[in-house]
């Protein structure tokens, strides 16, 4: 299981039979003067307001992870790396020694760095190691966290929706954030399965 929630089970969508509306109406005290039809549209519209007041109102403080691994910008990537293999973790947070977020860094950023620039592919390097007469990632074996970062790092506020979140992810293309205070300490972070998990966003109810 990831430290960040990636590989938690996402809500199955549940379609609503017209069977299972008459059974809920008969469940309803008293007489309705409605129809099957009329009340499952009632019911998918007011599915839609909920979601979207749900959305609007969950902030990232609500579904972060609060105990972050992250790493200072002159620790060693060789460090880096078993942190991530140890924790089940495909990117970690750079910070400075006050907590503040400086940097990040993802697979895609060891697999660039190792010779993996247009595909950022994981068997791209292996096919690269598998060709070469030594590892790819020896390049790399002396540097640090700052030689590979992104950086300046994208982050959002404690306060920021996971309507916002989503959007970032989608705009950025990224799969995970680093969430901060007012004072830009790194308080948690907040991953694509979270948004998922917590909006549970589905066409139809």
């Amino acid at each position: 299981m990831s430290k960040y929630g990636e590989e938690k089970s996402v809500p199955v969508k549940i379609d609503i039979s017209d069977a299972d509306i008459i059974d809920a109406m008969k469940d309803i005290p008293g007489y309705l003067d409605i129809t099957p039809g009329d009340f499952k549209e009632l019911y998918k519209f007011a599915y839609k307001h909920a979601l979207s007041r749900i959305t609007r109102s969950v902030k990232a403080r609500d579904i972060m992870t609060r105990d972050v691994i992250s790493v200072e910008k002159d620790v060693s990537l060789k460090r880096v790396a078993e942190l991530m293999a140890r924790h089940a973790i495909s990117g970690i947070p750079v910070v400075k020694k006050d907590k503040k977020v400086v940097g990040v860094i993802s697979e895609k950023d060891f697999l660039s760095s190792m010779g993996a620039k247009s595909s950022k592919s994981f068997m791209r390097v292996i096919a690269e190691c598998l060709k070469g007469k030594g590892c790819v990632a020896v390049s790399i074996k002396e540097q640090s966290a700052r030689d590979i970062m992104t950086a300046p790092a994208i982050t959002v506020g404690e306060e920021a929706t996971i309507n916002e979140i989503a959007d970032i992810f989608t705009e950025k293309n990224i799969n995970r954030v680093p969430v901060i205070n007012l004072d830009g300490v790194l308080t948690g972070i907040v991953s694509r399965a979270d948004i998922v998990r917590a909006s549970v966003i589905k066409d139809k109810p």
